[in-house]
């Protein structure tokens, strides 16, 4: 979990990928592939801006990962109606998704477990799950509100999406960061990247939070300070 709820301001500064020094999780939980998973906030949306989750496949252990690398891809996003203009995670105290049944496999450890005469192995494939808000409400300088967590994935997907760098996955002069949302009044909004596309394929996960901590809820449910 963040120390704060203080925003991070540079798109361009490591603290972009998980925040400023988040604490340790203390909670693992099972989540099977297409269940819904939300992140329950300490507070409300309360400043206009979209929201994405992303998936970030950790090239060796999730826990010793720090982020870096083009290993990340958007698998949900909360963007912008019109007629009024408005994001449609305003006010929301907590977001779901789905985690893509086809999600590619990650690190790969192996675990032998026996029981009595029989032994079987289990592989693990591991990845950071991370969560921002990108508030627009000072135009021209936009803050994130970002926390992130591990998960464990127990068989692989074929799904091979297209990935990213955090940070490098938006541009500081991206029009979606600065745009007036005020006047004139968009008419249309995105910002980069765009989510994942993934097939139907089923896939089983197991999944170790991070730095947030875990509350029962949709299917699982995660508290962060964004």
């Amino acid at each position: 979990m963040p120390l704060s709820n203080s925003p991070v301001t540079s798109v361009t500064s490591p603290d972009i990928t998980c925040n400023v020094n988040p604490t340790p999780a203390t909670e693992t939980v099972q989540v099977a592939a297409g269940a819904t998973i939300g992140f329950k906030l300490d507070n409300t949306l309360y400043h206009p801006g979209p929201a994405a989750i992303y998936l970030g496949k950790a090239p060796s252990t999730a826990a010793s990962w720090d982020g870096s690398g083009a290993n990340w891809f958007k698998i949900a996003e909360w963007g912008a109606t019109f007629n009024p203009f408005t994001f449609t995670d305003e006010n929301a105290s907590q977001l779901t998704t789905t985690i893509p049944a086809n999600t590619p496999a990650g690190e790969v450890s192996l675990q032998k477990l026996s029981h009595e005469l029989h032994e079987r192995s289990e592989f693990f494939f591991q990845y950071l799950v991370r969560i921002e808000q990108i508030a627009l409400h000072v135009v021209g300088a936009p803050q994130w509100y970002i926390s992130c967590a591990q998960i464990r994935v127990t068989s692989s997907g074929s799904g091979n999406p297209s990935k990213v760098s955090i940070p490098g996955y938006v541009q500081p002069d991206d029009p979606g960061l600065t745009v007036d949302i005020y006047y004139p009044v968009p008419t249309a909004y995105t910002v980069s990247p765009l989510v994942a596309f993934f097939p139907t394929e089923f896939l089983n996960l197991v999944v170790h939070f991070r730095y947030l901590d875990l509350l029962s809820g949709v299917d699982e449910m995660i508290r962060c300070s964004l």
